[in-house]
């Protein structure tokens, strides 16, 4: 297209919003909200074009099908490289200056639209605008900028902030003269924008309101707020530019925690139990110890890695190239997956005390599995139980009458609602190494199963896993080993090889498929046999990827010996956080296996402290906070690396013992206290 213009306008426009799709084209008493904008937009006389910028999303064809039969230029270009959407559809027009709108504005004032404009043309400036810093109601944001400055800003900005909001290397970047307008009084906290369905309602009403005249100004918009509070509730607790201030993760977050109980499936991925309204919460990539966020952004993982599911790192490519195969081959058929019966081989040959095996894809199913199947066993309903063992009512029991009897196994606060009461004083907990609290507990009640961890933040006293088994011997109680969580850490297979100590029945998962849903429950003939006197049945315990997954990932860790690997890099990780916390002079508590270590301060601000340290080091690159799970990709660089990085936190922290105000430094909410310690 030849020729120049003055002033173009580009609207920024997409279906797919993180929280709140299909906005713009939203209906205000049938006419979408796009509509309604153009309508509005279209009566500044300071603007000599209108056109669209969307991208090649084919969820953005109604969208721009419909601007289009408005008589509106689209173009359609890149989904998240903003920047370059607005600069090519600008291009061919040449214009002088460049008028940004953003879509979801449909109350912006034509005439505060001339206003910016005239003064952008008054100060001769590269870039101005209503918002530096805001005083008009949000929803009525305008910017103006010099072609020039698009041009410059497309060329040199590489931050994925700057590629995703257009502006924000002109504005920061220093190489521009900025100019800013001010209204008379800062109005700044009315919120006339549709980011959430919440705007819209607001909106709606409004527009409703002055009916049919659609062109009514914004300080009429103001009086009504005046006369009828009412219609302008409704989205009163959203923060502005909130959306500006959040990554694309934490925007999906705030979507999914409306349409998802709890936001997720699991309880220790929430961004609340690690850095609250900052973490990314979402991944696009990972691989190795690295994860890509949704805006590209790339973390060393110095955390939880999966929830410690995979000890060979993300995307192994021995194990993808496995489960391909059996993607490829069919994952899953009337006939049954040949896999199992290796995998069940292979655990059996691993444990030579157990006998046979039963598959499950959760670490809680395999723990239901195995009560289900001593319980048959032993002839005896009650379970005395020590350590976290899943979500299923058998353990949520525990908490019927007092819900503070799991607050020392890792979850306190657990309310069992949902939870039949008749199966109250049917489990019975007992702390670690407290052998005289057991023999008391089984000496009272009818017990038929002991469910314990071999280990998880303490290791046994001499004697005790020892004094376990023979008391259960004595009392014909079936002993259960959870090893889903330590299992293939320490030893090619249960930590209970380490000790000698062998149980009636073990609990693998985590490590044992590296990131492929695969658990297994294993123990002796005479016990697992009682699975066919009751009914343990499931489909997708059928399917292939899981045991060849975890077929490939034992032929790994036995060749290359994983699990000594992640001990050593485990203890060095722990031994360093002690030496750091010395040269600093704080006191931490470092707990856990060596590969899956942890530590506390132990001060009354953990909390804080711990959100201080996840919310600095994610702005150095790194997904980080007082827990640490070693896999193989944790070379010695990248250990290093972490702890030049850490020792300046810890450096501040002390400061914050000395007096400073921690919470001073927080950007945000303290993190919850998520799992406990288990004394």
């Amino acid at each position: 297209m030849g020729g120049t213009l003055k002033t173009l306008a580009i609207i920024q426009a997409r279906m797919g919003s993180t929280r709140f799709l299909n906005k713009v084209l939203k209906p205000v008493d049938g006419v979408p909200l796009i509509e309604l904008l153009l309508q509005r937009l279209s009566r500044a006389r300071k603007i000599d074009r209108i056109i669209l910028a969307t991208s090649l999303d084919p969820r953005n064809q109604p969208l721009a099908d419909c601007v289009r039969a408005l008589g509106y230029e689209v173009y359609q270009g890149s989904e998240n490289d903003v920047l370059d959407r607005y600069f090519q559809a600008a291009l061919p027009h040449k214009p002088e200056d460049v008028v940004r709108i953003t879509g979801d504005c449909p109350l912006i004032d034509p005439g505060i639209v001339d206003e910016v404009i005239t003064a952008f043309e008054d100060q001769q400036v590269d870039y101005l605008t209503n918002t530096l810093p805001p005083t008009y109601p949000d929803g009525l944001d305008v910017e103006v900028f010099t072609f020039a400055a698009l041009k410059r800003a497309h060329e040199e900005s590489t931050k994925p902030i700057e590629r995703e909001h257009v502006t924000p290397f002109i504005r920061n970047s220093g190489l521009f003269k900025l100019g800013n307008i001010s209204y008379k009084e800062d109005l700044s906290s009315e919120r006339w924008t549709v980011d959430e369905p919440e705007d819209f309602a607001v909106v709606e009403k409004i527009f409703q309101h002055f009916r049919p005249n659609v062109h009514f100004g914004w300080l009429e918009v103001i009086e009504l707020s005046k006369t009828h509070p009412e219609i302008f509730q409704a989205n009163r607790h959203f923060i502005r530019n909130d959306g500006y201030l959040m990554g694309s993760g934490q925007k999906l977050w705030k979507r999914a925690r409306k349409i998802i109980p709890g936001g997720n499936m699991l309880l220790s991925k929430r961004a609340e139990m690690f850095l609250p309204d900052q973490w990314p919460a979402y991944f696009s990539k990972a691989k190795g110890c690295r994860v890509w966020d949704l805006d590209g952004n790339e973390y060393i993982d110095m955390s939880v890695m999966g929830i410690g599911t995979n000890t060979l790192g993300y995307g192994d490519p021995e194990v993808d190239a496995a489960v391909s195969a059996v993607v490829s081959a069919g994952n899953m058929s009337t006939l049954n997956c040949p896999e199992e019966v290796y995998l069940a081989e292979k655990l059996v040959e691993l444990h030579p005390w157990a006998d046979m095996v039963r598959f499950a894809r959760s670490g809680g199913e395999a723990n239901a599995v195995a009560i289900r199947i001593a319980r048959a066993a032993s002839g005896r309903s009650k379970v005395a139980f020590c350590g976290y063992h899943g979500w299923h009512d058998w353990y949520l029991a525990a908490n019927l009458g007092d819900e503070a009897n799991l607050a020392g196994h890792l979850l306190p606060g657990l309310s069992p609602n949902g939870v039949p009461s008749n199966l109250r004083d049917t489990v019975y907990p007992f702390n670690y190494n407290d052998y005289a609290q057991l023999e008391s507990i089984v000496s009272s009640q009818q017990i038929g199963v002991i469910m314990m961890e071999v280990s998880r933040n303490l290791g046994p006293e001499p004697g005790y896993l020892e004094k376990v088994r023979k008391l259960a011997t004595d009392r014909g109680i079936v002993l259960i080993f959870d090893e889903c969580t330590s299992g293939f850490r320490q030893t090619l297979g249960g930590l209970h090889k380490m000790y000698g100590v062998e149980p009636d029945m073990a609990m693998f998962g985590k490590a044992l498929g590296n990131g492929y849903a695969i658990t297994a429950c294993i123990g002796r003939r005479e016990i697992m046999e009682a699975a066919q006197t009751s009914f343990i049945s499931s489909t997708f315990w059928t399917e292939r990827i899981g045991p060849a997954a975890g077929l490939k990932t034992l032929e790994i860790m036995e060749r290359t010996r994983s699990y000594e690997q992640i001990t050593a890099t485990g203890r060095s990780i722990s031994e360093r956080w002690e030496k750091l916390a010395e040269k600093h002079s704080l006191e931490i508590d470092v707990f856990g296996l060596p590969a899956l270590t942890g530590f506390v301060f132990k001060s009354e601000n953990h909390l804080p402290y711990r959100t201080l340290l996840t919310q600095e080091m994610l702005a150095r690159g790194f997904l980080a906070g007082t827990s640490a799970y070693a896999c193989t990709a944790h070379t010695p660089e990248i250990i290093d690396a972490y702890f030049n990085e850490l020792d300046p936190i810890f450096a501040t922290i002390r400061e914050c013992e000395e007096g400073r105000d921690v919470s001073t430094l927080l950007k945000g909410p303290v993190v919850h206290s998520g799992f406990k310690r288990l004394n």
